[in-house]
């Protein structure tokens, strides 16, 4: 058997050829619920995406919409619940514009499908701090000139409050480690300093 004939014989009942056939099928069919084509002369089942209705609890408060299954938690928040407090930057989790609470703990909104954030607390920027008044946190970034452009800050402040929250026992260096995940494409980091070593003066390293 030459290698053509090879990799185009069947095995467990779909050839290379047949299968190539119906994944050319499958990303042709237009973007609708589960439906069926025929592909090789077989019903295949192909699913989603499609908008489902999805709850989510953003600052203390049920917020419902109908969404597309992909949608992420970060455009959930911007595009239907008037949350825009975290920002879309790199859109792939690597900068922390977007950086926002979830039972508490820091993550990145852009990394997670708002279809799996149900059931999550969720608190944000504008969650953290509803009123116009400031706090020592902000105050610090404010008086220590550690924002430029400003798009980045929301994620830093979320970020900042979080870790000093559960570590307020912290050192200048630890602040800084606790930053890590958060980046200014400003290059604000010498202000940043200035704030931990504001915040965590007389603290332990």
């Amino acid at each position: 058997m030459s290698e053509k004939d090879e990799k185009d014989s069947p095995r467990n009942g779909v050839s290379r050829r047949d299968f190539l056939k119906i994944g050319g099928i499958v990303a042709a069919v237009p973007l609708v619920s589960t439906t069926v084509v025929e592909a090789a002369g077989e019903p295949v089942e192909v699913h989603g995406p499609y908008k489902a209705k999805v709850t989510l609890n953003l600052n203390g408060k049920a917020r419902t919409a109908e969404l597309d299954t992909r949608v992420t938690l970060l455009d959930a928040m911007r595009d239907h619940f008037d949350l825009t407090g975290a920002k879309r930057v790199c859109d792939r989790g690597a900068c922390g514009a977007c950086t926002v609470l979830m039972d508490d703990k820091t993550v990145y909104a852009c990394s997670i499908l708002a279809i799996d954030a149900q059931g999550r607390k969720i608190t944000t920027i504008e969650g953290l701090y509803p009123t116009e008044t400031l706090d020592t946190l902000q105050h610090a970034f404010v008086e220590n000139d550690a924002q430029q452009c400003g798009f980045c800050t929301p994620g830093f402040i979320v970020a900042a409050k979080s870790y000093l929250d559960h570590h307020p026992q912290a050192g200048a260096a630890d602040f800084k480690t606790g930053l890590s995940g958060n980046l200014c494409r400003c290059g604000t980091y010498k202000g940043m300093q200035l704030v931990a070593d504001l915040l965590t003066k007389g603290k332990g390293a």
